[in-house]
């Protein structure tokens, strides 16, 4: 079964590499402007980045972000983000190890619920969000882009 560890700044490359051969963007940083961005993400409170390696490079990744929360108790509200298995790696557990690590340090650090939202359109990522704890259709996502 594939282990999963916190994110270190030696994943930059390999987790931009993972990047590229993913469907979800075509938007990654080049690696120069990227190495402040990923500091910046590993030093900030509150943000995870969960990774899974096999044959030294990241087969999986995701980041949780938690927020402060004025309701439900002061339980925060985790926000999960750049869920990502390599297209070599799918089915093998990669990705649910890493959503299971992110889980479990949401809830190590009481927050009340982790959200998601996907932009896939296939079903069979609906399934595996389902099948590692998500539920379809509790909430509606809206998205608003800046103003060119």
């Amino acid at each position: 079964m594939p282990t999963a560890r916190p994110a270190r700044n030696a994943d930059l490359s390999s987790n931009l590499g993972l990047f590229e051969v993913s469907e979800v963007s075509s938007a990654a940083q080049p690696l120069d402007p990227a190495e402040g961005i990923w500091h910046e993400i590993l030093d900030r409170r509150g943000v995870a980045v969960f990774v899974s390696d096999a044959h030294e490079k990241i087969a999986a990744t995701c980041m949780l972000i938690m927020a402060p929360n004025l309701l439900r108790g002061g339980r925060q509200h985790g926000f999960l983000e750049n869920v990502i298995t390599h297209p070599e790696y799918r089915g093998a557990g990669y990705g649910r190890t890493v959503v299971g690590a992110a889980l479990e340090h949401a809830w190590q650090s009481d927050c009340h619920h982790v959200l998601m939202q996907s932009g896939r359109a296939a079903p069979r990522f609906h399934a595996f969000y389902e099948r590692v704890g998500f539920t379809l259709g509790l909430r509606m996502g809206y998205v608003v882009h800046r103003p060119s």
